[in-house]
């Protein structure tokens, strides 16, 4: 991932054109282009601009993880028993697919945690068989997700 700069300027139809594909990812460039009032090309070289500035990071479908079975997110605090366990333990907690975010944190939890289990069964054993053997953690704190209220990106 490319680094941004503080000194990225954007204007108002780069942030028409941001808006656009926030919303819809694979509308197409040309609809874009009129409902704007500007050129396909001119779209096409402010994306460009935008990428090799690494404000747009990639693009990527969503899929919906209910869809597949998976029924249960939950957040996990997990208390190491030392700050060198934090690299160890991350490369090993990317190897639980089931893991979906890390976070290093501040407060009481050394890393947070985002899983995505199909049932609160398949999250106990994600936990007791994956997560609480790793070489480090001491113990967890898991807070499962009733219902996601607010999912969006930063305003544009």
């Amino acid at each position: 991932m490319k680094s941004t700069t503080n000194n990225l300027k954007i204007d108002g139809i780069d942030k028409d054109i941001l808006r656009n594909l926030i919303e819809d990812a694979r509308r197409p460039i040309l609809e874009i282009a009129r409902k704007i009032g500007i050129s396909g090309a001119a779209i096409h070289q402010r994306l460009r601009k935008l990428e090799a500035s690494g404000l747009i990071v990639g693009s990527k479908f969503i899929i919906d993880p209910k869809v597949l079975g998976y029924k249960t997110m939950a957040f996990v605090g997990v208390y190491l028993d030392k700050a060198v366990s934090n690299p160890r333990a991350v490369n090993q907690l990317r190897d639980i697919p089931e893991v979906i975010e890390c976070h290093y944190t501040t407060g009481n939890w050394s890393i947070f945690i985002k899983i995505l289990c199909k049932d609160n069964e398949h999250l106990m054993n994600v936990l007791n068989k994956n997560i609480q053997v790793i070489e480090g953690v001491s113990r967890t704190e898991t807070f499962i997700s009733l219902d996601q209220q607010i999912d969006r990106q930063i305003k544009i």
